[in-house]
């Protein structure tokens, strides 16, 4: 549980920079990239994904702050150099956005845009980084469909951690 909006930063922190790594990995190829088929999102390429993602963040953190769901202007990623920028930009803004606002703000709750439902502060915030995480796994989708390295979330492939199985059910009687 978050009970601090430092707390929630350093998180968002580890998020953004798992972001930043895969989209600086994509190859010059990706620039201008769309799925052959699809409609609204689906059909985005990804520098259109990774404006979305990166304005995103201030549209959440306006309903955070009770500014209503505001979406800010989308930045410039016209081009792939511009897109890790982007990211960095729209992080320091989330941060100096956030980082001053009452830890109480978290519990308070905060009324949804298209219906009468209010959710809690804190899950306005999730919502932000599980949307982030979103766009990041269908940009990473793209790059396995395309044969472009896709760096592994926590550095480990599902093979190697298969090949320690054995050991760790000996270890914990599990033979």
């Amino acid at each position: 549980m978050i009970r601090s909006i430092c707390e929630f930063l350093d998180y968002f922190d580890a998020v953004n920079r798992r972001a930043m790594r895969d989209i600086g990995a994509l190859p010059p190829e990706a620039d201008g990239w769309a799925p052959a088929a699809g409609e609204g999102e689906n059909a985005w390429d990804i520098n259109t994904l990774v404006g979305h993602m990166a304005g995103s963040r201030l549209y959440f953190a306006n309903a955070y702050a009770g500014r209503g769901w505001i979406s800010p202007p989308p930045p410039d990623v016209s081009s792939r150099d511009l897109w890790v920028p982007a990211l960095e930009r729209s992080a320091a803004e989330l941060r100096e956005f956030l980082q001053d606002t009452p830890d109480e703000w978290l519990t308070r709750k905060v009324p949804m845009i298209d219906t009468d439902r209010s959710l809690s502060g804190w899950r306005i915030l999730m919502m932000m980084v599980e949307h982030d995480v979103h766009h990041r796994s269908q940009i990473d989708t793209y790059a396995g469909m395309n044969g472009w390295d896709v760096p592994q979330i926590f550095g480990r492939r599902a093979e190697q951690i298969a090949a320690l199985q054995p050991e760790q059910r000996a270890k914990h009687g599990l033979a």
